[in-house]
């Protein structure tokens, strides 16, 4: 399979809202900010960074929740659960959960951003690229 015939769904716990993600993702990394870890009740959140075409609404589509000025987190209004990100930061991008995949083995995640935020328990795996905050503000640290 080349990188331009991938092609990854996933949708919500209830099944209300489906989605298609086509091609190799820009990116792929675990994010240890309070938002992202507010959001999924979680460690830390798992993303797929797309470009906005890429992804297809296939059945439903998430409700959109303002979560910080220039950040809409979009989720099943049936069920809870957290689907997306959108924010004007990444203009032009949409960040998929990877919970939400219908096969979350499929992808690879060997990046860590907002490390300055992580949970002390949280295992980050030696050889793991790990970033204050984004790429955007800096290289990996040593």
């Amino acid at each position: 399979m080349t990188d331009t015939d991938q092609t990854r769904t996933g949708g919500c716990r209830c099944g209300a809202v489906r989605y298609r993600a086509v091609g190799k993702p820009k990116w792929v990394a675990h994010c240890h900010c309070k938002d992202c870890r507010k959001q999924t009740s979680a460690g830390y959140a798992t993303w797929l960074g797309y470009e906005t075409a890429a992804v297809t609404w296939e059945k439903g589509a998430p409700k959109q929740y303002a979560s910080s000025p220039g950040v809409e987190r979009g989720f099943c209004a049936n069920c809870g659960t957290p689907l997306c990100f959108v924010g004007q930061r990444w203009a032009g991008e949409i960040h998929i959960l990877a919970g939400t995949l219908d096969d979350p083995a499929s992808i690879a995640p060997r990046a860590h951003t907002f490390v300055i935020d992580a949970v002390p328990w949280a295992h980050i795996a030696p050889g793991d690229k790990r970033f204050w905050q984004t790429p955007k503000e800096g290289g990996p640290m040593a």
